[in-house]
């Protein structure tokens, strides 16, 4: 072990320079305006064979509308004395700069300064995707073969649902995911380590459109006004969803289901205009014990008592939705993840749910025990976005301790 962590701890100066070379590639997703991961994924499998990492294996999701028509996804595998295996799970994908005035350097050329690395997408995710690279070559450099096998997996597509990801992967590689692995998602944690993430609220994204009939605004009896029965439409789900779904569980903050209306569609142009149609959506984040088949079905008691009122005809669609299991508090790998934290970093632990949705949802779904964390300051998606040169090294080394048996 005290070989795996010499080599960790003096791989300050090779980690950021991969940093450096995969700020310099944006992978945005298409759908963002970008071109896909797949300069990003090229650059990361060839580093990864010059120095030293034989067993590489990709696997391409079809999209025409990414440059090369595909999103790559890499599998790294570090072969153990045990067939048990450890994923360790990060994503090539990042999301746009921003607002460029809000920086205060180029988002797309690495900025060194105190130990902090400064640029879009060095903690969300290269962070534990560079961390993920120092633990496999610290076991291939000192030819030390781990108790465990690892699979190192950089992912499509996480920030835009991973359809072209995870979710692709599970359905096209059905023989890639074994229900006795355990997962580690290096994308989610606090600046001191504490937080081990075991389970996530249900997710749904509504959008409701409202059909009545337009009008002049002087003659509201000859239209039907679909921006009065769609306020009325929100603000019912808002107080009937919060009322029946009011439980509360600890491990989330909030620690309660939320049903927000956010996004509103422009409806008329002008004042005087009774609009005939009306469109908005909801974010509902549903603590996970409320099957989202029972969140639907009281969604259509509102929606039929709002049609029948205001005699308008309400539709609804999926924008996303996910649910999951959760892994349990108690689960040994929690448990072995909790003491190498504590061995690293001299924190104690605690398990907590989060009101987002991460990559380790389908594979908690699958059975796999899978747990999200990572000691890193949460400057995601946010102008001058930073990680620490510790964090990466001392994520490495709580990596490492997870391949060993004791």
């Amino acid at each position: 072990m005290q070989g795996i962590f010499d080599f960790i701890e003096s791989s300050a100066v090779l980690a950021v320079e991969l940093e450096r070379e995969l700020c310099k590639l944006p992978a945005i997703s298409p759908d963002s305006g970008g071109q896909g991961e797949i300069d990003k994924a090229e650059f990361l499998e060839k580093w990864l064979k010059e120095h030293g990492i034989a067993h590489i294996e990709r696997f391409d999701a079809p999209d025409k509308n990414a440059k090369g028509g595909v999103r790559p996804n890499i599998v790294v595998t570090i072969h153990g004395k045990s067939e048990k295996r450890l994923w360790i799970i990060s994503h090539l994908d990042v999301v746009p700069a921003g607002e460029q005035s809000l920086w205060k350097s180029d988002p797309w050329t690495l900025v060194e300064k105190d130990g902090r690395l400064i640029g879009r997408g060095v903690e969300d995710n290269q962070q534990g995707l560079v961390s993920s690279c120092l633990t496999a070559l610290a076991f291939v450099k000192n030819d030390v073969k781990p108790d465990l096998t690892l699979k190192l997996l950089f992912a499509a597509d996480e920030e835009m649902g991973s359809k072209f990801g995870v979710l692709w992967l599970i359905e096209n590689k059905p023989d890639l995911f074994h229900a006795d692995d355990v997962a580690l998602i290096p994308d989610g944690g606090d600046s001191k380590g504490e937080g081990i993430e075991i389970a996530e609220k249900n997710l749904l994204w509504l959008k409701f459109t409202v059909s009545g009939a337009q009008a002049h605004g002087s003659c509201p009896d000859q239209g039907n006004n679909a921006h009065l029965a769609g306020a009325y439409l929100l603000t019912s789900l808002y107080e009937h969803l919060s009322s029946k779904f009011n439980a509360h569980n600890s491990l989330f903050e909030p620690d309660y289901s939320t049903f927000q209306p956010t996004k509103k569609e422009a409806n008329v142009p002008n004042v005087n205009t009774i609009p005939g149609t009306d469109i908005f959506y909801m974010d509902m984040r549903i603590l996970p014990q409320y099957p989202l088949k029972v969140v639907f079905d009281e969604i259509d008691t509102v929606k039929a008592e709002i049609e029948s009122r205001f005699k308008v005809k309400i539709t609804y669609e999926v924008c996303q939705q996910s649910e999951s299991k959760a892994t349990a508090n108690d689960a040994p790998f929690v448990k072995k993840l909790s003491i190498a934290v504590k061995q690293v970093y001299g924190v104690e632990t605690k398990p907590i749910g989060i009101g987002g949705g991460t990559i380790a949802a389908p594979l908690r779904n699958m059975g796999i025990d899978a747990a999200v964390w990572a000691r890193l300051d949460e400057t995601a998606h946010q102008p001058n976005e930073y990680a620490l040169v510790a964090n990466i090294i001392g994520d490495a080394k709580v990596m490492a301790r997870l391949m060993y048996s004791e």
